[in-house]
């Protein structure tokens, strides 16, 4: 523990690298990758993903690695967190280094040894396990702005918007619980028949931030992966507290913050606020699509709001929001109800350069044994669900 506290207080004296030094390093790599987190023999183990189709154990690879006495013996990290917090204090090198050795040796194509895996050989798990805090923010996206609207009301919400942007909006998501990886299933939870999604990008803090300029923000990145806001808009049942907002319950379920499938080191992407493209499907069906243009706020302002108000750590991720395309908008710009999520259907949300993620849709048991203190059914104080 006292090691650790000693490195964290290390990570925060030092500050930013210079971007040169890191955008000269990321060309000296035989080819980019990305990293992850997999299950490989029953144990979750930090992978390197190459050509988006093998998983190189970064444990093992080393260890073979480290036989030549050309490389020097380093302390391994002990998960994702561990690794993102290391990264620019000996874990990079590292990192390019093994890159180096299995390509040039042509070890992903011949002679595999037993550290280089097939993608589909492995589960993915979510690439961080689990984030400190997730932040997110609300109607970031101008085409989001008053979706229910007709056509008038929405270009008058977004003119308004636009003239005046004020400070974003962010609120904090459950992680563990609530965070889970490519492959695993939203659960509607039992009851709860007004489920929408929402696909963003993940921003994952590399060094401690606090006070932080959107000038100086992309410094403080570690790298992208694809997020989903899953919503609950069924909303509180009446009576009790006045509050009609009620952030938990649409926000906090289980299965409700999907991430992954790995994280892009942000020296293989790129400025996401000049590439930036995500787009989600239910089915074979694309329902949104949107770049950083439709942005009311940027990664670098999202980023300096929320360290205006809380210590970022490594590991922990900020998501730049959602475009419109969401089940109301959906429903209001053609004119039919609303369907939200249901049972059997496959979320598929990517962002370009970085990867996808696809998720089952999957219902809920109904509870048994609890006294009435539980999140009712959103039938039993709304009626009839919405086109269903």
């Amino acid at each position: 523990m006292r090691r650790a506290l000693a490195l964290t207080a290390l990570f925060f004296l030092a500050g930013p690298l210079p971007s040169g030094a890191q955008d000269a390093s990321a060309a000296a790599v035989a080819e980019p990758f990305k990293v992850g987190t997999f299950e490989i023999g029953g144990i979750p183990k930090v992978g390197i993903v190459l050509r988006d189709r093998f998983v190189v154990d970064l444990g093992a690879a080393n260890y073979a690695l480290e036989r030549n006495p050309a490389y020097p013996r380093i302390p391994l990290p002990a998960d994702m967190l561990d690794l993102i917090a290391r990264y620019e204090y000996g874990m990079k090198p590292r990192l390019y280094e093994i890159v180096d050795h299995v390509v040039a040796r042509g070890l992903l194509t011949s002679a595999r040894p037993d550290y280089v895996h097939e993608l589909e050989d492995v589960r993915t798990l979510p690439p961080i396990m689990y984030p400190g805090k997730i932040l997110n923010a609300a109607v970031n996206f101008y085409s989001h702005v008053n979706e229910s609207g007709n056509d008038a009301e929405r270009a008058a919400a977004r003119r308004e918007r636009r003239e005046n942007r004020g400070v974003p909006y962010l609120f904090l998501k459950p992680s563990r619980g609530a965070v889970v990886g490519n492959g695993d299933p939203i659960v509607l939870p039992h009851g709860r028949d007004r489920i929408d999604w929402e696909v963003e990008l993940g921003a994952v803090i590399g060094r401690t931030a606090k006070y932080v300029s959107a000038n100086d923000a992309e410094k403080y990145v570690f790298g992208y992966m694809v997020t989903l806001d899953i919503s609950d808009r069924g909303g509180r049942p009446p009576g009790g507290n006045p509050m009609t907002s009620d952030w938990f319950v649409g926000k906090g379920h289980d299965t409700f913050a999907p991430q992954g499938p790995w994280i892009v080191p942000k020296e293989f992407y790129g400025n996401p606020m000049e590439r930036l493209r995500q787009t989600l499907s239910i089915g074979d069906e694309q329902v949104q699509e949107a770049t950083a243009g439709d942005m009311i706020h940027s990664l670098w302002e999202l980023i300096e709001y929320g360290s205006s108000i809380i210590t970022l750590f490594p590991g922990d991720v900020i998501n730049n929001g959602t475009s419109g395309g969401t089940a109301a908008g959906v429903a209001n710009q053609r004119g039919e109800a609303v369907r939200y999520l249901q049972p059997g259907q496959i979320v598929t949300a990517s962002i370009d350069g970085i990867g996808t993620l696809r998720l089952p849709v999957v219902s809920e048991d109904a509870p048994e044994g609890l006294t009435g203190a539980q999140l009712p059914p959103v039938s039993s104080y709304r009626g009839r669900r919405p086109g269903g």
